[in-house]
């Protein structure tokens, strides 16, 4: 994450003669350690953009995964799951 950030600021900067950082802050990692912490982390980052007032309700935020969350039929991920997996030794089987 850190070289993703780094680079890209690097080309923002020379492309816009600027210096200096581009975000605040550099990532913050946390480690989850049970089922209360998880649920508020998810309802902390699907609630960003109702907080800023970005959106009126957190399903209206077209960049977040709650939507998913909210799909009951979507929840049945076992067919895609299996073609991820079949995808993956196709893949590591040609590589090596």
């Amino acid at each position: 994450m850190s070289r993703v950030s780094n680079s890209y600021a690097r080309y923002f900067n020379i492309k816009y003669g600027r210096r200096g950082p581009l975000w605040e802050g550099t990532f913050k990692n946390v480690l989850v350690n049970n089922d209360e912490q998880l649920l508020h982390l998810t309802r902390y980052i699907h609630l960003n953009p109702t907080t800023a007032f970005l959106v009126e309700r957190p399903e209206d935020w077209s960049f977040s995964s709650y939507r998913e969350y909210l799909d009951k039929e979507d929840k049945d991920k076992i067919g895609y799951q299996r073609d991820l997996e079949m995808i993956k030794h196709l893949v590591f089987e040609e590589s090596s």
